[in-house]
Formats: structure tokens, sequence, C-alpha cells
């Protein structure tokens, strides 16, 4: 008897855990049988029967509001109503104790986003008649009263002012609470390079709900700091850098950038000043460069110096600029020139993705205009225009197609006296591949030179095989010229690797030109350390 009881209890504890299963899962009548085979004394053989019964469905779905959100405001009215239709359990549903779990929970959350920071369940009920399979549902959700934000507490500044954080937040004191407000001045915090970690949190104390602090935590990041890096890029080729930053210059919480980038067919050094964007998202930068560059038969020395004022947001970015640029101009085969140009630029960047690192969905457009004139320090009278968008849309769960146009036209009576920075060239990556980096041009001697016209396009579909590799198939259209009359199209097409990697998707693309037949490959790669 001691060997069969322990088994036997085994057995009917089992019949009660499936009792209790199926009824998570809306099996509420089920008939569980146990029967034994023996032989003696000894149970040779025990056997489980499950017969589920009917499935429970939901009835009747019952919400009731409490608290300020009833009040008689047509706007918390269609909030209710917009919370009730949202709720995926509805009538004729199966009922499941985890979906019924998860849709309190979502319910709870929506209403916490926005004004009701204090929100609470105040009862929750499941009513079960087994004989008709019905479940219904009953919850009782007070929203407590609205808050609205009020001042901003900080922890942790020591070597700057406070309004480095005042600054960035989207919002007043005695704005109406909103989750995802505080989620976007965590956000703007974060990407501060004062800054190495930023929590940005409230404590939903009714007592305090009509002017309810925003608490900030942080810790400061080291004022200044040396980077090294290298990388490669199939359109430039091998590189290496230096890179010095200061984020508390003057002690005014400036940053100051200087940075020496060393490739094999350009060089650059860049020093600049950034002033603390205001309320308002706008701040100034100023900034010098040197740069060289030899590519397809071209060579350039050029010296740069300007002024810009920055609008940042979100999804906006716009820059207003006044520059000073001197270009001597060295084509192989040709005569040498110096231009030089004062111009007002203005760009204007609005970015909608799911991801900015690895985006699935989104687009983004960008819209360029600026000009000289000879009658100000320019040796050509120009007005460079430059527009591009690209556009992200998924495929079933895992793949993306891209489209992506750009078109830019220099108004000029003649491209001399240009600088090359205001013309176009093609080819290359983020251009038409299965051509070299900027050989699609005006041919002047030996070399290849910006024209005042371009246009190029791309389509491209990328099959993610894993959540980090995938392969890519595309096509390329595109040219460049002196005037839209003399542009023929080169078209470049091919396949690819894709890789997800932590700093963004790196490619490798084989592509064939369609004009000559040749086969090039185009890869960009960069690496800190």
């Amino acid at each position: 008897m001691l060997t069969v009881l322990p088994k036997k209890l085994f057995l009917y504890r089992a019949q009660k855990e499936i009792r209790s299963l199926l009824a998570t899962e809306g099996y509420f009548s089920p008939v569980i049988s146990l029967s034994h085979q023996t032989q003696g004394e000894v149970v040779t053989k025990s056997e489980i029967r499950v017969d589920p019964g009917v499935l429970t469905r939901i009835g009747e779905v019952s919400i009731v509001f409490r608290g300020e959100i009833i009040q008689a405001d047509a706007k918390y009215q269609k909030r209710i109503d917009q919370l009730r239709a949202a709720l995926p359990l509805q009538a004729g549903s199966p009922f499941r104790s985890s979906e019924w779990e998860q849709a309190k929970a979502t319910l709870l959350s929506d209403l916490t986003q926005e004004d009701f920071a204090a929100a609470n369940i105040v009862t929750s009920q499941v009513t079960i008649d087994p004989d008709q399979a019905r479940a219904d549902l009953f919850i009782v959700i007070d929203s407590g009263p609205i808050f609205y934000f009020g001042a901003i507490q900080i922890t942790g500044l020591e070597r700057y002012d406070q309004t480095l954080i005042t600054n960035l937040a989207p919002f007043k004191i005695g704005d109406a609470y909103r989750r995802d407000l505080l989620h976007l001045f965590q956000i703007a915090l974060q990407k501060a390079p004062q800054f190495n970690t930023v929590s940005v949190n409230i404590s939903p104390d009714t007592s305090q709900h009509k002017s309810i602090p925003v608490q900030v935590v942080l810790t400061e990041a080291q004022s200044q700091r040396f980077a090294f890096g290298g990388g490669y890029s199939s359109n430039n080729g091998a590189r290496g850098e230096i890179n010095y930053r200061n984020h508390n210059f003057l002690d005014r919480a400036w940053s100051l950038t200087s940075m020496l980038r060393l490739e094999q067919k350009r060089q650059t050094f860049f020093a600049g000043i950034d002033t603390l964007p205001d309320q308002n998202n706008v701040n100034y930068s100023l900034g010098t460069s040197l740069l060289m560059t030899d590519i397809q038969n071209l060579k350039t020395d050029e010296q740069k110096i300007g002024i810009t004022r920055n609008y940042q947001t979100q999804e906006i970015q716009m820059q207003f600029g006044l520059n000073w640029l001197r270009e001597n101009k060295k084509p192989a085969g040709a005569i040498n020139q110096i231009n030089e140009a004062l111009t007002l630029d203005w760009r204007w960047r609005r970015q909608i993705v799911d991801d900015p690192l690895h985006i699935r969905r989104g687009d983004v457009t960008e819209i360029r205009i600026g000009g000289g004139s000879q009658q100000l320090l320019s040796t050509q009278d120009f007005i460079r225009t430059y527009a591009r968008h690209q556009s992200w849309w998924p495929i079933g769960s895992k793949d993306v197609i891209l489209l992506r146009a750009e078109i830019g036209h220099t108004l000029a009576s003649s491209r001399f006296g240009v600088p090359q920075e205001y013309l176009f060239r093609a080819g290359g990556i983020q251009s038409i591949r299965g051509y070299d980096f900027k050989s699609i041009g005006v041919q002047e001697g030996n070399a290849i030179v910006g024209g005042r016209a371009m246009a190029t396009g791309t389509i491209e579909y990328t099959r993610w095989i894993t959540h980090q590799w995938g392969a890519a198939a595309f096509a390329d259209i595109g040219s460049a010229a002196d005037s839209w009359q003399k542009m023929h199209p080169f078209i470049g097409y091919g396949g690819g690797v894709r890789w997800r990697s932590p700093a963004g998707p790196i490619a490798l693309d084989l592509a064939r030109s369609h004009e000559t037949g040749t086969l090039r490959f185009h890869f960009s790669m960069a690496v800190a350390f």
C-alpha cells in the first residue's frame, strides 16, 4: 500500500490542476475521469480522460468610470467612448484569464497616459455562468483628478546652470500632464552630451495634482574627451580620425568640437562651437573647416567659415546660415581656378521613422536652398536648389522596401566661378551604385567636375533572414550634367548583404553598371576605438 498511495495522490492532484488550467482558457465545465488498472493491490496503469466542455464566451462587458473624467465635458466623454471601444474583450469573444488581465492593464495604461496620472482600478469582477458558458465582465475605474505639470526638480547637476535642463522641457508649468512629454524630455536630455544617465519621472500624489513636480535625476559626463576612430568606405577609401570635444566651453555648457579626418580621397579639419538651445529650440553654431579632395582627377583645396541658426524638434530640423567659402579648383588637363562665394543657405529636414537606427517604416525629406552674388564677395551669381526624399515600407513581418529620390539644380549663367559644393556629381553609395564615387558629371580636361543639374533615384528590397542579417536587391538610376538637355540616364543594379550593427545598418553591395557591364563592390563601415 505504501507504494500505491503516492501515485494515486499525484493523479488526483494532476486532475485538480488540469481543471484549473482549463479554467484559465475559458473551459469551466470540464469532465475529467480517472481510471486505474490493477493487478492485486498494485496499480499497473492509470489514465486521465479530459472532456473540456463548452468554451466560455464573453457576455456583457461593463466599464464604470469615476473621478474627474466623468465631468460634463465633451472632450472627456469622447475619451471614455474611445477607452471602451479600445477594450479588446468584446461580447461573443472567447474568455481567457490572461487576456482579461492584459486588457485591464492596457485600459489603465491608456487612461494614465494623459491627464489622469493617478488613475486606478477600484473593482474588477468576472461572473461565470457555467450552464450558459458565459462570462460577464465588470470594471470600476477611478480616474482621480487631472494632473498639471509643476516645477522641475533636478538632482545631480553640479557644473551647469539649471536652464540647460529646463530649456529642453517640451512642456510649461501649468500644462496638463502627458506621459509622452516626459518621455520626450528624457530623450532630449539623454542626447545632450553633458550627461551620462538621465531619469525623468513624477510621483502621482493626488494632493499635488494641480502642480505636480517633475523629478529629473542625472549624472554628468566628463566635460572634455578625446576620441580616435577608423573605418573604410568604398567612396573615400580607408580613414582615420581624431576628435576633441569640450561640452562646457567657457563654462557656459557650449560644445566645442574639433576633428581631423584623413581619408584616401579626402582630408578634413573642422572646428566649431554650438550654443545651448533656448526654450524655443533654437541655438547657434560657428564653424570653420579646411578640406582637400582628390576625386576623379579633380583636386580641390577649400577653406570655409560660417555661422548658422539652428531650430530642432523631434521631427524637424531647420538651419539658416551665412557662409564664406574659398576654393582652389585643380582639374587634371584643364585650367586651375579660384572660386569664392559668400552664401546664404537654408536647409529644412523632416524625419518621421519608427526607429532611427533600423528603419522599417517612415519618411525623411530634405530641402536646401542657397546662393551668392558677384555684388557680395562671390565670383559668380548663382542659386542652388536641392531636394531629397526617402520612404520605407514594411512588407510582411520582416521585409522592407525603400524608395529614394533626389533632384538638384543650380541657377547660374555658367558653372565656372561656382564652387564645387554648390554643383552636382553622382555615383557611389547613396547615389548610383555600379559607378565610382562622383564619377558622373561634366568632363573638364581629364577630370569629372560638378554640373548644374542632377537627379537620381533608388528602389531597394531587403529580406531579413534573421533579426541581424538580411539580403537586398536594388536598382539605381540617375545622372548629373551641366544642363537638363545634356543628361542621359545611368543605371546600376545588383544585390548585397545587410547587418544590423549596434551603430546602425552596414551594407556590402555588388552592383553592375548597365553602361559598361562593370561590377563594383560598395561597402561602408566605421569602427570607433
